[in-house]
Protein backbone atom coordinates (compact mmCIF):
# COMPACT_ATOMS: atom_id res chain seq x y z
CA UNK A 1 0.00 0.00 0.00
CA UNK A 2 1.19 3.48 -0.85
CA UNK A 3 -0.44 6.35 1.04
CA UNK A 4 -2.58 8.56 -1.14
CA UNK A 5 -2.77 12.35 -0.83
CA UNK A 6 -5.32 12.18 2.00
CA UNK A 7 -3.25 9.65 3.92
CA UNK A 8 -0.17 11.84 3.50
CA UNK A 9 -2.09 14.86 4.86
CA UNK A 10 -3.09 12.78 7.89
CA UNK A 11 0.51 11.67 8.42
CA UNK A 12 1.77 15.28 8.18
CA UNK A 13 -0.79 16.44 10.76
CA UNK A 14 0.03 13.61 13.16
CA UNK A 15 3.76 14.31 12.87
CA UNK A 16 3.10 17.94 13.79
CA UNK A 17 0.86 17.03 16.72
CA UNK A 18 0.01 13.43 17.62
CA UNK A 19 -2.53 14.71 20.15
CA UNK A 20 -4.91 15.96 17.47
CA UNK A 21 -8.26 14.26 17.78
CA UNK A 22 -9.75 12.42 14.85
CA UNK A 23 -12.41 15.12 14.73
CA UNK A 24 -9.74 17.86 14.46
CA UNK A 25 -7.92 15.98 11.71
CA UNK A 26 -11.16 15.39 9.83
CA UNK A 27 -11.97 19.10 10.02
CA UNK A 28 -8.55 20.12 8.69
CA UNK A 29 -8.69 17.82 5.67
CA UNK A 30 -12.42 18.23 4.95
CA UNK A 31 -13.37 14.62 5.58
CA UNK A 32 -15.80 13.06 8.02
CA UNK A 33 -14.66 11.40 11.22
CA UNK A 34 -15.30 7.75 10.29
CA UNK A 35 -13.12 7.61 7.16
CA UNK A 36 -10.31 9.48 8.98
CA UNK A 37 -10.51 6.97 11.82
CA UNK A 38 -10.41 4.06 9.34
CA UNK A 39 -7.47 5.59 7.47
CA UNK A 40 -5.46 6.11 10.67
CA UNK A 41 -6.09 2.49 11.76
CA UNK A 42 -5.04 1.28 8.29
CA UNK A 43 -1.87 3.42 8.41
CA UNK A 44 -1.07 1.95 11.83
CA UNK A 45 -1.75 -1.61 10.67
CA UNK A 46 0.36 -1.17 7.52
CA UNK A 47 3.26 0.15 9.63
CA UNK A 48 3.32 3.72 8.29
CA UNK A 49 2.67 4.90 11.85
CA UNK A 50 5.28 3.24 14.03
CA UNK A 51 4.32 4.73 17.40
CA UNK A 52 3.13 7.89 19.13
CA UNK A 53 5.62 9.73 21.34
CA UNK A 54 6.08 12.87 23.36
CA UNK A 55 9.13 14.97 22.44
CA UNK A 56 10.81 16.51 25.47
CA UNK A 57 12.73 19.77 25.66
CA UNK A 58 16.24 18.55 26.49
CA UNK A 59 17.39 21.99 27.68
CA UNK A 60 14.55 22.22 30.21
CA UNK A 61 15.74 18.86 31.50
CA UNK A 62 19.30 20.16 31.86
CA UNK A 63 20.66 18.21 28.88
CA UNK A 64 22.30 21.05 26.99
CA UNK A 65 25.21 19.26 25.30
CA UNK A 66 24.82 17.28 22.07
CA UNK A 67 27.82 15.26 20.88
CA UNK A 68 28.21 13.20 17.73
CA UNK A 69 30.65 10.34 18.11
CA UNK A 70 32.32 8.37 15.36
CA UNK A 71 33.29 4.93 16.60
CA UNK A 72 35.73 2.46 15.08
CA UNK A 73 35.76 -1.11 16.36
CA UNK A 74 38.98 -3.04 16.80
CA UNK A 75 37.83 -6.04 14.77
CA UNK A 76 35.27 -6.31 11.99
CA UNK A 77 33.69 -9.46 13.45
CA UNK A 78 30.07 -10.31 14.06
CA UNK A 79 30.70 -10.71 17.78
CA UNK A 80 32.27 -7.25 18.05
CA UNK A 81 29.29 -5.64 16.37
CA UNK A 82 26.80 -7.59 18.49
CA UNK A 83 28.61 -6.72 21.72
CA UNK A 84 28.77 -3.04 20.80
CA UNK A 85 25.11 -2.96 19.68
CA UNK A 86 23.92 -4.55 22.92
CA UNK A 87 25.99 -2.22 25.10
CA UNK A 88 24.95 0.97 23.32
CA UNK A 89 21.27 -0.03 23.30
CA UNK A 90 21.26 0.22 27.10
CA UNK A 91 23.01 3.62 27.32
CA UNK A 92 20.45 6.33 28.12
CA UNK A 93 22.79 9.08 26.90
CA UNK A 94 22.72 7.68 23.34
CA UNK A 95 19.72 8.91 21.37
CA UNK A 96 20.76 7.48 18.02
CA UNK A 97 23.21 4.81 16.90
CA UNK A 98 23.81 3.93 13.26
CA UNK A 99 26.21 1.64 11.47
CA UNK A 100 27.69 3.73 8.67
CA UNK A 101 29.95 3.33 5.68
CA UNK A 102 33.24 5.16 5.42
CA UNK A 103 36.23 5.56 7.70
CA UNK A 104 34.48 4.48 10.89
CA UNK A 105 31.86 1.92 11.88
CA UNK A 106 29.24 3.78 13.93
CA UNK A 107 27.83 7.25 14.41
CA UNK A 108 26.19 8.05 17.74
CA UNK A 109 24.16 11.03 18.85
CA UNK A 110 24.73 11.59 22.56
CA UNK A 111 22.88 14.06 24.80
CA UNK A 112 24.23 14.93 28.26
CA UNK A 113 24.24 17.78 30.76
CA UNK A 114 27.68 19.25 30.05
CA UNK A 115 31.32 18.53 29.25
CA UNK A 116 31.95 16.82 32.57
CA UNK A 117 28.97 14.50 32.06
CA UNK A 118 30.25 13.68 28.58
CA UNK A 119 33.72 12.97 29.97
CA UNK A 120 32.19 10.54 32.48
CA UNK A 121 30.15 8.88 29.74
CA UNK A 122 33.20 8.70 27.47
CA UNK A 123 35.57 7.25 30.07
CA UNK A 124 33.26 4.94 32.01
CA UNK A 125 30.88 3.69 29.35
CA UNK A 126 31.98 4.24 25.76
CA UNK A 127 35.75 3.74 25.93
CA UNK A 128 35.27 0.96 28.49
CA UNK A 129 33.80 -1.29 25.78
CA UNK A 130 36.37 -3.91 24.77
CA UNK A 131 35.57 -3.74 21.06
CA UNK A 132 36.08 0.05 20.73
CA UNK A 133 39.35 1.01 19.07
CA UNK A 134 38.84 4.73 18.34
CA UNK A 135 36.32 7.46 19.26
CA UNK A 136 36.07 10.87 17.60
CA UNK A 137 33.77 13.34 19.34
CA UNK A 138 32.13 16.38 17.73
CA UNK A 139 30.44 18.87 20.04
CA UNK A 140 27.40 20.68 18.63
CA UNK A 141 27.79 24.45 18.89
CA UNK A 142 24.41 25.39 17.40
CA UNK A 143 21.54 23.43 15.89
CA UNK A 144 20.43 24.94 12.60
CA UNK A 145 17.59 22.51 11.97
CA UNK A 146 16.02 19.99 14.31
CA UNK A 147 12.99 18.00 13.30
CA UNK A 148 11.57 14.55 13.74
CA UNK A 149 9.18 14.93 10.81
CA UNK A 150 9.69 12.91 7.63
CA UNK A 151 8.53 14.41 4.33
CA UNK A 152 5.61 12.34 3.10
CA UNK A 153 4.87 14.45 0.01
Amino acid sequence: MHPDLTDRKILELLQQNAQLTIKEIASRINLSVTPVHERIRKLEKEGFIDKYVCLLNRRKLGKSLVVYCNITLDKQRKESFEDFNNAVASMGEVLECSIVSGNFDYMLKVVVEDGEAYNQFYQHKLSALKSVLHISSYFVISEIKYTTGISVG
